[in-house]
């Protein structure tokens, strides 16, 4: 039996087949039912009406508006600064824990010492203590109960505002409690703690909820609970505590509350502007604090106020 000519299927077929826009070696019948170009079975995804190409596919997410949450978010945004944040904050205790000897006496070590938030060697010129005291924890038990805070309640914040966002919240909540404390805190009485972003992410949490329209009650009760003890507790920062849910708070309201057109910018604007008042606030400060030198005696952090 034979078959006729023009039924033959040699080599010359393929050639004859267009190729994928894709892969140039791969002969294919197939085409995209979007843009119509021929494409192979790696290049196609199954969609609502026949099969469209990897490019077509990508053009259409460019395309579609993705759904945002309030703040401008995407929705599903798994949070990752919270882990590194609890990660960052164990690895230095255990840092000083180390270098001191003891963790329950981790606040003799030399990093301890020199990280800590106090006005007069923030006025001498180390303005890094403003940051660093709020990864600093003294003693384990202070340590986690930040850290199971920060776990509860920075997950739903995160995923609500996004990460660079929730970021920028939890830095001015912690810069807030550190100027609370240079602005009015006793000259010489160390602050640490991350207890001042945290209190910045309960107010975050509040006006969220307001925004949305929860249920008020069990965040407030929380935030109750934890100014009750704030100010029954010795030895507790009401002033770091009361400036981290002021700014947390305002900083928040600022990211939610902007207007959707050129959220972006408007938001921007709003954070910028915070920092410039904590900056201008502390610049204040400490030309009302006069010359201080600040030295290391004993392992322990001395500052002698000149005029």
């Amino acid at each position: 039996m034979t078959v006729p000519p023009e039924q033959s299927g040699g080599p010359d077929d393929a050639h004859a087949m267009p190729v994928c826009v894709r892969h140039p070696d791969r002969p294919t019948g197939l085409r995209c039912t979007r843009c119509e170009r021929p494409a192979c079975p790696e290049c196609l995804r199954e969609a609502s009406v026949g099969y469209h190409c990897v490019d077509c596919l990508r053009q259409s997410r460019r395309e579609t508006r993705q759904p945002v949450t309030v703040a401008g978010a995407r929705l599903g945004t798994k949070p990752v600064l919270v882990p590194v944040l609890i990660a960052l904050n164990i690895a230095i205790f255990l840092f000083t824990a180390v270098q001191a000897g003891s963790p329950t006496a981790n606040f003799r070590s030399e990093l301890f010492q020199q990280w800590a938030m106090a006005p007069p060697p923030v006025a001498a010129g180390q303005w890094w203590r403003v940051v660093t005291s709020g990864f600093l924890h003294q003693g384990m038990i202070h340590l986690l109960v930040n850290m199971v805070a920060l776990w509860i309640v920075g997950r739903e914040l995160e995923m609500l505002l996004g990460r660079l966002r929730f970021l920028a919240v939890y830095l001015l909540g912690l810069l807030g409690g550190s100027l609370f404390v240079f602005l009015f805190g006793a000259v010489f009485a160390p602050v640490v703690g991350a207890s001042a972003a945290l209190y910045g992410l309960f107010g975050g949490i509040a006006v969220a909820a307001w925004r949305l329209k929860l249920n008020m009650r069990p965040i407030l009760l929380v935030i109750g609970i934890n100014v009750l003890l704030t100010v029954t507790i010795p030895g507790i920062s009401l002033l770091g505590h009361l400036g981290g849910l002021v700014l947390g708070t305002a900083a928040t309201a600022a990211l939610i509350y902007a207007p959707a057109h050129r959220r972006g910018m408007w938001q921007a604007g709003a954070l910028a502007a915070l920092l410039v008042v904590v900056l201008a606030a502390m610049l204040t400060r400490d030309a009302m604090l006069g010359d201080v030198v600040c030295g290391t005696l004993r392992g322990e952090t001395q500052c002698v106020r000149l005029s």
